[in-house]
C-alpha cells in the first residue's frame, strides 16, 4: 500500500530533510582535492547529530557509514574511508536521517575541482532530469510520468539511466511503496496522490546503463567505468503542486 500522509507528517518529513540538506551543504563545501570520503562522511555525522537527527544509512543491514560517496564511476552506495577526492573527479553524496521518527533523503553529485565537460554535463543533466521528473509529481498524474521524465531528459541528451535501482516511497521508513524506476512509458502505474511522499532519485550514466556489485557488497559501479550521476530529492504531492522538502529554505514549490 502508498501511504497518504497528513499534512503533520509531511511537516515532519520536511524538518528531516531539511537536516538531510543542511548536511549536503556541507559535503559540497568539503567536496575538494585532498579531502577523504571518511573525513566527510564525520563531519556529515557530527552535524547531523548536532541537529537532533540520527544517520538513517549507519547499521542498516550492517552499513558503516552516514553518508554514501560514490566516486566517478560508481553509481551509488559508495562506503565512505580512505580513498582521497582528486581535481577532476566528481563525488556523489546520499546523505538519509531520521528525525522524531521520520525520514529525510537526498542526494548531489559534487564536482571536485575542475572537470571534464563530459562530466559538466553529465551532472547538468541528471540534475535537469531530477527537476523534470519533479514537475511530474502532481495530483491525479501516473506514477510513470515521473520515471518517463528522467528517461526522455537523459537519453535525449545522449546518456543513459539505470535500470537496477529505483527511487522509493518514503516516511516513517526509509523504503516505502512504490517503487520508482527511471525509465518507462507516460501514463502507466499508479495514479499519483495527494499525500505521498516520494524519494525521486535519477541515476544517469555516461555510458551503458548496466552496473554491477563490488566485492564489499554495497558499492555499484558502472559495467564499462564510464562516470554516473545521482540526484535526489524529498517530494510530496500536494494539492498546489508538487513540493520539494529536501531544501534548506522555503522556495519549494516547483
Amino acid at each position: 500500500m502508498i501511504a497518504l500522509r497528513t499534512p503533520r507528517e509531511i511537516e515532519l518529513c520536511s524538518e528531516a530533510s531539511r537536516i538531510v540538506a543542511a548536511v549536503l551543504e556541507l559535503m559540497g563545501e568539503m567536496a575538494r582535492p585532498g579531502m577523504t570520503t571518511g573525513e566527510m562522511d564525520a563531519e556529515a555525522e557530527a552535524l547531523m547529530r548536532a541537529m537532533g537527527a540520527e544517520p538513517l544509512w549507519k547499521g542498516f543491514r550492517g552499513y558503516p557509514g552516514t553518508i554514501c560517496a560514490s566516486v566517478n564511476e560508481e553509481v551509488v552506495h559508495g562506503i565512505p574511508g580512505e580513498r582521497v577526492l582528486r581535481e577532476g573527479d566528481i563525488v556523489s553524496i546520499d546523505v538519509g536521517s531520521r528525525y522524531r521518527g521520520y525520514c529525510g533523503d537526498s542526494a548531489r553529485t559534487f564536482a571536485v575541482g575542475a572537470v571534464s565537460s563530459e562530466a559538466r554535463r553529465l551532472l547538468e543533466v541528471t540534475e535537469r532530469a531530477l527537476t523534470a521528473a519533479i514537475a511530474k509529481a502532481v495530483d491525479g498524474g501516473r506514477l510513470s510520468d515521473i520515471s518517463h521524465a528522467i528517461q526522455v531528459e537523459a537519453e535525449e541528451a545522449g546518456f543513459s539511466v539505470v535500470r537496477d535501482y529505483v527511487g522509493h516511497g518514503i516516511g516513517s521508513a526509509m523504503h516505502e511503496e512504490p517503487q520508482i524506476p527511471n525509465f518507462g512509458p507516460p501514463g502507466e502505474g499508479p495514479k499519483l496522490r495527494q499525500g505521498m511522499i516520494l524519494a525521486i532519485e535519477p541515476m544517469v550514466n555516461a555510458g551503458g546503463w548496466q552496473v554491477k556489485l563490488l566485492d564489499d557488497g554495497w558499492t555499484v559501479v558502472t559495467a564499462d567505468g564510464g562516470l554516473s550521476a545521482h540526484f535526489e530529492h524529498e517530494v510530496a504531492i500536494m494539492g498546489d503542486g508538487p513540493k520539494v522538502l529536501s531544501v534548506l529554505d522555503d522556495e519549494s514549490e516547483v
